[in-house]
């Protein structure tokens, strides 16, 4: 494909087109765990790193989105943590395995709940971590990842295993071997698949939990924009049934 707008729109429309095709089982798969754990009171924990931190934004707390969710990210270490900020000037913090327990611990989760976790590799020590510890605890867990990039690289961390070792459910994004979609003829590629895939991903996802929720006769928590009148008032009072559980910062 060539290097251009309309170049990309082509190739991401391949992906898009193979992703509801091959992915649909999986969809449907990570809808019944995440609607069982909604009717056992429990949220939807979403965690991702580096740019993959964008799932979980997708996820939790958004316009059109479940209200009954959180976001996990690695500034929670500060934010709720009490670590020194510089640590967030770690590029490579993600790859420390250490850091899954301390956030798996600020997150509080509940056994019913369950996790989603995104990353393009799923080889970081981090991430690995965080996957065990989720199922060590008893919880299920969906990951959103790159199925032919996490295959061609090795684990970082010490297990050997890779995130879409773990998890229960494992959502391909479709991305190739270092995400990037278009050749350069001076070598490399630019202009990523995840960006657009992960955020596609996660709203297949939702829209089949909510089908789940609405075909039971029942009316699924969804936040309406707070930038419409009377948005406020709504999003408070769902928020409400999860007073103490559901965070939501700037």
């Amino acid at each position: 494909m060539t290097v251009t707008a309309h170049g990309y729109v082509s190739a991401i429309q391949a992906v898009i087109d193979r992703i509801v095709v091959t992915q649909a089982g999986h969809v449907s798969q990570a809808a019944d765990h995440i609607v069982t754990a909604l009717r056992a009171g429990g949220l939807l924990q979403a965690f991702g790193t580096g740019h993959s931190e964008a799932v979980a934004v997708d996820f939790a707390g958004r316009a059109g989105g479940l209200v009954p969710t959180n976001k996990i990210l690695l500034r929670d270490l500060v934010v709720y943590g009490g670590q020194d900020p510089q640590i967030l000037e770690d590029e490579k913090l993600e790859r420390d395995p250490r850091i899954a327990h301390q956030l798996y611990e600020i997150a509080a989760p509940r056994p019913e709940d369950v996790f989603v976790m995104a990353s393009q590799s799923g080889i970081n020590g981090g991430i690995v971590e965080m996957a065990l510890l989720i199922k060590q605890r008893g919880h299920k867990l969906i990951a959103i990842t790159s199925v032919e990039h996490t295959e061609r690289v090795s684990p970082r961390h010490p297990s050997g295993q890779r995130l879409a070792d773990i998890a229960d459910v494992v959502l391909d994004n479709g991305a190739p071997y270092g995400d990037a979609l278009l050749s350069l003829d001076s070598g490399g590629a630019v202009c990523p698949v995840s960006s657009v895939t992960n955020a596609l991903m996660a709203q297949l996802v939702v829209a089949e939990v909510v089908r789940r929720i609405e075909a039971a006769g029942e009316v699924a928590p969804v936040y309406l924009s707070a930038n419409v009148p009377g948005g406020d008032e709504h999003n408070h009072t769902l928020e409400s049934r999860y007073a103490g559980r559901v965070r939501r910062t700037a």
